[in-house]
């Protein structure tokens, strides 16, 4: 089971989820690859947004060799689940997916988004976890229910 996780840049949301996931996905989900990519390429190649790195730093999670990272095209066809942190995430990816991709494509937390903090305050990075957080355990669990091995 391959799984991604994507924002417009890839560089505060869905790093942040990779890093979750990556580590309550050993528990929840065994065998289950995780990544995470961005809709724009302005940060391709850059470590994720300082303020993510430390709310991660500070419950356990480490991007110390995170890179950031543009969707392909391939990625819809060897992912099994890419989860969106917004409405208009969502959007942008269902318009890129080629018509031949099955992947399933939803909202890490289903009916609702994880805002994005970048031009919030501190607050809005610990919001930020604590939605990536609970986002991340009911999806792993879900796919944990399935079994499935990684490719």
């Amino acid at each position: 089971m391959r799984v991604l996780f994507v924002d417009a840049g890839n560089y505060c949301r869905s790093p942040a989820a990779e890093a979750v996931a990556r580590k309550l996905g050993a528990q929840l989900a065994p065998g289950a690859v995780f990544g995470s990519a961005g809709l724009k390429d302005k940060h391709v190649g850059d470590a994720a947004d300082p303020r993510t790195v430390a709310a991660c730093a500070a419950r356990g999670y480490d991007l110390g060799a995170f890179r950031c990272r543009e969707i392909a095209a391939d990625d819809f066809f060897h992912c099994d689940a890419i989860f969106a942190m917004d409405a208009e995430n969502l959007a942008a990816l269902q318009a890129r997916r080629p018509p031949a991709s099955t992947v399933l494509i939803e909202l890490l937390l289903g009916d609702s988004e994880v805002p994005d903090p970048y031009f919030g305050g501190e607050d809005g990075f610990a919001t930020m976890m604590d939605l990536i957080e609970a986002g991340v355990r009911t999806r792993c669990r879900e796919l944990g229910a399935l079994g499935s091995p990684a490719d």
